[in-house]
């Protein structure tokens, strides 16, 4: 049994046979992190794996098919946070699976440094716009989508932190951000590995953007394939109906 508050209901995860917390009220997961957890590299035996800007659980529980090892999700929000527990607990993952109600710029200092074998984040895109009412009212989807409690650098500089030397950090962001992103990766020691850009059709720009580095790797990037989220019929592809679907 689980036990819902207010307005939460309980999804599924099709492909993973797992179920998750969620609630029209607070911000819920998009495709984006369904992308980033089947993008990012994981060790399959053993490990340990950190989520920032968690949410309310979907990459730990998404990576938690993928791996044996610990995931630890860091979250600001209090609700999002206690979503994402209960749903480690509902699935029966709380031995390896576990969320912090933190501000990601404290980890460092809370955990250590160099402790993580991967770090993932999908964070907020876009910054603080200077008109106020550009930010949505509801708060939990203004801090979501907008970086009002962390930017890009305090992500890319808190996941060089905390990873392992040789250890792997991926992001996923939006593709106007790219330079951005390789930038502060290579200021923060972060090189970048692999990148793969989606997008909605095969006639339209890139929308989405994952990429992944190695803390003090050797310049070597790898640009993979273009992911198509669409096909000509509106219908999700091949490859992201697997993700979804597990089909």
């Amino acid at each position: 049994m689980v036990h819902l508050v207010e307005d939460e209901r309980l999804d599924y995860l099709l492909a993973e046979n797992l179920r998750i917390i969620q609630s029209p009220s607070v911000f819920s997961f998009s495709l984006d992190a369904v992308l980033l957890a089947r993008f990012a590299y994981v060790p399959i035996q053993k490990g340990a794996i950190m989520d920032l800007c968690t949410g309310n659980g979907i990459i730990p529980l998404l990576l938690s098919t993928r791996t044996r090892g610990t995931i630890t999700g860091v979250e600001i929000q209090e609700r999002l946070a206690n979503m994402a527990q209960r749903s480690f607990e509902y699935n029966q993952l709380a031995d390896r699976l576990k969320v912090l109600q933190r501000d990601i710029k404290e980890i460092p200092a809370l955990l250590g440094h160099g402790k993580f074998d991967v770090v993932t984040c999908n964070p907020p895109y876009f910054p603080v716009p200077e008109k106020e009412e550009k930010i949505n009212a509801n708060l939990h989807y203004a801090i979501a989508r907008h970086e009002i409690y962390c930017t890009l650098e305090d992500v890319v500089r808190v996941s060089s932190q905390i990873v392992k030397q040789g250890g792997k950090v991926a992001f996923v962001h939006r593709p106007g951000r790219f330079l951005d992103i390789v930038t502060l990766m290579r200021k923060y020691r972060l090189e970048p590995k692999r990148i793969q850009f989606v997008h909605s059709r095969v006639d339209k720009p890139a929308n989405t953007l994952l990429i992944e580095g190695i803390k003090d790797g050797s310049p070597d990037l790898k640009v993979l394939p273009p992911l198509i989220v669409y096909d000509e019929q509106g219908e999700y592809s091949p490859e992201v109906r697997k993700m979804l679907y597990g089909e």
